[in-house]
């Protein structure tokens, strides 16, 4: 099965559960399969002829790094010429990449932010270029997004919606026997390790996280609270800073993404604590090692962002923006909930 089908597949198994605000979670079933046997791979649709150039926040991010390849290649099999950026997380070198891009006339640009504070500045670079930009994974602010709109500005972001990532971890917790409370004394004590304090996905992230379990109605207490910058070994640093803190009080560990949370099983692991027994972890993106754990049960779960999805609605709007053409503004791809019951058939579907 080739991937432009997968993602076909992926999108019809949320779409079911989008009005709900988070995918169910189910294995896909006879209805999905008989959506694909009337489907074709196939490239990116008007992107042929096109130089296209792609700037990523920093290439070693296990997510954007599945995003990227996935993108480039999509775009490659509809004719584009592709060129990868990396802007090694420093926002002034994304932004001189970026002014190459434009100096050299690229007929369209796909951006995932170093700092979204910047979509101002290089919007305006490009709109001055004549060049469509379309931003990924690290959405702008509304007031930046309504100005491409209102002003007929050629820029889109596509993502996932932040919050609904954050609802997906909290229902994950939400569907335990014990809702999140291990030790039975009324509340879910929780720790987050947040990936960027800076970036507002992350920030939503946790932020629903938690308002998903105070909204069903359990008492939420956070006992500690650190940015963990995206990486594994933080993650680690910080679950032993608060394990050694607070030791068993602590029953969940909301980590922002999966390299993290991988970090934090171990720290888990060397203080003697047991996932799915005297505590709970999830994360985001459902990187393979992190579906792995959770089929196992080393994980209580994580977050498919759909990189597939993302990354193909991305290319078709680079190619929507650069014929001329109008896009919304905002473009989202919904998420699915990864519990040891699905996390096999998610693994078969990427």
């Amino acid at each position: 099965m080739g991937k432009r089908l997968k993602s076909m597949l992926l999108g019809a198994a949320c779409a079911a559960a989008a009005l709900a605000g988070c995918s169910s979670g189910e294995a896909p079933g006879e209805e999905i399969d008989e959506t694909a046997a009337v489907m074709e791979e196939t490239g990116a649709p008007g992107v042929e002829g096109l130089e296209i150039g792609v700037c990523i926040y920093h290439k070693d991010d296990a997510f954007m790094k599945l995003y990227q390849e996935e993108l480039a290649d999509y775009l490659e099999a509809g004719g584009a010429s592709v060129e990868v950026m990396d802007g090694k997380d420093d926002q002034e070198e994304q932004t001189s990449q970026i002014d190459n891009f434009i100096t050299r006339g690229i007929d369209v640009l796909i951006i995932n932010l170093v700092q979204t504070s910047a979509a101002e500045q290089i919007t305006d670079k490009c709109a001055a270029a004549g060049v469509p930009v379309v931003f990924i994974a690290r959405e702008p602010s509304p007031a930046e997004e309504y100005r491409w709109e209102t002003e007929g500005i050629a820029a889109a972001y596509v993502g996932a919606d932040a919050a609904q990532t954050g609802r997906c971890q909290g229902e994950i917790i939400l569907e335990l026997p014990d809702r999140g409370d291990v030790n039975g004394d009324g509340k879910v004590s929780y720790v987050l390790i947040q990936g960027d304090m800076e970036n507002p996905d992350a920030q939503f992230r946790s932020e629903y996280a938690v308002r998903s379990l105070t909204d069903a109605g359990m008492e939420a207490e956070e006992l500690y609270k650190q940015s963990g910058l995206w990486e594994e070994k933080e993650g680690r640093r910080i679950a032993e800073e608060a394990l050694e803190a607070y030791g068993d009080r602590v029953e969940v560990i909301f980590c922002g993404n999966d390299e993290m949370a991988l970090g934090a099983l171990e720290a888990i692991e060397d203080a003697g604590r047991t996932v799915g027994e005297d505590i709970y972890l999830v994360g985001v993106d459902a990187l393979e090692e992190a579906l792995e754990c959770v089929a196992q049960g080393s994980m209580t779960g994580t977050v498919f962002q759909d990189h597939i999805g993302q990354s193909h609605l991305a290319a078709e709007l680079a190619g929507r923006l650069a014929a001329g053409e109008d896009a919304s503004a905002v473009n989202t791809v919904d998420c699915i909930r990864v519990t040891q019951e699905n996390a096999a058939d998610i693994r078969t579907l990427l």
